[in-house]
């Protein structure tokens, strides 16, 4: 089931390592720091915006 982001909330979050924008990846429910090269969780509609919980990416 994919819940859908609401696009206020993603204008507002910034990634918490860069101060970067993120992408929303709807097929996986992450947010992408194309400049951390992370991927920072969505669970139960909320984005986990830890380092510790968000998995490394290549691109």
């Amino acid at each position: 089931m994919t819940t859908e982001l609401d696009p206020r909330l993603l204008s507002l979050l910034v990634c918490p390592l860069t101060k970067g924008p993120l992408t929303y990846d709807r097929e996986t429910q992450e947010l992408i720091s194309p400049r951390a090269k992370l991927a920072f969780p969505i669970c139960d509609g909320i984005p986990v915006m830890l380092a510790d919980e968000a998995r490394a990416i290549d691109a």
